[in-house]
């Protein structure tokens, strides 16, 4: 019975997909129907896992383990996943998107993601990769009518099929050379002087780094925010960024943890490369969900700079980095499911001229999010990035610190570009007024967060010291 509670909100989720799944077949424009079954089924499952915070312990041969740092996540994701439901549903009526399939691959994928969080196996964490990656596979591609979205999901398919082989690669030399696929015994026998286990390090973090968009492994980015539908690509925005730092801070802390100077190193390339790029790239961008590609690879390189650090601290600032990155990205996100012009979704960055003028709160939401995602205090974005530059300097990672400031101040440049449009040009086009409270619920909320964070910055970090103990 231990065991069955260990893996109760895996039970819950999959036995929730399997109802979903067949009210969705058997019953007749089952649309609705499966959204609200969906919720129910991802709230069951955010209470079991309250209920039963970090309970700590490894099960299956110590395979599987349930702690706060995974738990966590997991609430993460979970809740991620539930705004984006809640956010996106006008979105996806009107792109006639709404077939009940929707529901069920993202509650699969996300099913993956779980058992990637719990994993402390390689062989676990592999099935739980597989099983988001096909799911994803398919939520880039959903869009069957249209060539971008299909071009879009080939493209995603083709580059992450190649990066799961080459981490697979990797999962079977470090088996080889260490002997086990458990991470506590991979740590135990991997030194600095193990090269092969050394090399098969290399490719797992090809594998991670192309998860979450770090450069250079982020080609797929950009044609992919672009392509898929705007909901679809909240949730890759989102949710699977979220799920690959965590396991890369999982990977680095345990069987990697004895070869900090090893992948510390390439840690800070990738980190640095992605800060330069994104920041960089993203100026002369004219599609916004494409700006926000080049940017989400600048956010990834600021969060692994805390990774770089190796350090319980620097981990911690990571973890509220991604967590500041999500609300940012569900409201900006939110922002996007209301650029309606004559019934027709509009991702044209110039569409924006004037907005202030015509919806003035609406305009507001777009500078708060903006300003946060530039890191201009006091909004919750400045935050995040204090407490990864705080950790990399207490790290004495000066170089990485110095290199980070720079692009902060880069990256400024196109935020305060498209605010510079919404407030000071001159009106093109006049927006459709969308009534749905459910996103202007979601564009409240993330606004509010991020602009009531600095009354009290220290609770998050207060509540995240646990994870590590």
């Amino acid at each position: 019975m231990e065991n069955i509670n260990i893996l109760l909100p895996e039970i819950i989720l999959f036995s929730g997909i399997c109802i979903v799944l067949m009210a969705g077949v058997f019953f007749n424009n089952s649309f609705n129907l499966v959204v609200k079954l969906s919720t129910l089924v991802l709230l069951s499952v955010v209470y079991s896992i309250i209920s039963d915070w970090g309970s700590g312990p490894e099960i299956f041969l110590k395979s599987f383990i349930s702690d706060k740092f995974s738990d966590y996540f997991k609430i993460l994701i979970l809740i991620s996943s539930l705004f984006i439901f809640f956010s996106s549903d006008q979105f996806i009526k009107d792109n006639k998107l709404n077939k009940f399939e929707y529901h069920v691959v993202i509650m699969f994928s996300i099913l993956g993601m779980f058992f990637m969080l719990s994993s402390n196996d390689l062989i676990l964490f592999y099935l739980g990769l597989e099983l988001q990656s096909l799911a994803l596979y398919v939520l880039a591609a959903i869009d069957r009518d249209n060539t971008i979205s299909s071009e879009a999901g080939i493209k995603y398919f083709v580059l992450s099929a190649l990066s799961s082989g080459l981490l697979l690669y990797g999962c079977s030399l470090l088996y080889g050379f260490t002997g086990s696929t458990n991470f506590e015994e991979i740590s135990i026998s991997l030194t600095s002087q193990n090269t092969g286990a050394v090399f098969a390090m290399v490719f797992i973090l090809v594998g991670l780094a192309f998860k979450v968009s770090a450069v250079p492994f982020h080609m797929w980015t950009p044609d992919v925010y672009q392509g898929a539908p705007t909901s679809i690509t909240n949730f890759f925005a989102v949710v699977p960024k979220a799920v690959g730092l965590a396991v890369i801070i999982r990977f680095m802390d345990l069987p990697f943890k004895n070869i900090l100077e090893e992948w510390q190193t390439i840690i800070i390339f990738i980190s640095i490369a992605s800060m330069i790029l994104g920041s960089v790239a993203a100026i002369g961008q004219k599609n916004i969900k494409r700006l926000l590609a080049y940017s989400s690879i600048s956010h990834m390189g600021y969060a692994l700079a805390g990774v770089a650090t190796g350090s319980t601290l620097g981990y911690t600032a990571t973890i509220i980095y991604i967590t500041i990155y999500v609300i940012m990205n569900l409201g900006t996100f939110g922002c996007l499911y209301l650029m309606k012009i004559d019934g027709k979704y509009t991702e044209k960055i110039e569409d924006l001229s004037g907005l202030s003028k015509q919806k003035p709160l609406y305009a507001f939401s777009f500078l708060i999010l903006f300003f946060s995602l530039a890191g201009i205090p006091p909004l919750g974005g400045f935050f995040a990035k204090f407490f990864i530059f705080m950790s990399v300097i207490e790290s004495k990672l000066y170089a990485l610190a110095i290199i980070g400031l720079l692009t902060t101040v880069i990256s400024a440049f196109y935020y305060l570009k498209i605010i510079k449009t919404i407030y000071f040009d001159d009106t093109t086009v006049k927006f459709d007024d969308i009534g749905n409270l459910s996103i202007k619920a979601t564009i409240l909320l993330s606004c509010l967060i991020l602009s009531l964070f600095f009354i009290f910055p220290s609770f998050l970090t207060l509540f995240l010291e646990g994870l590590f103990t």
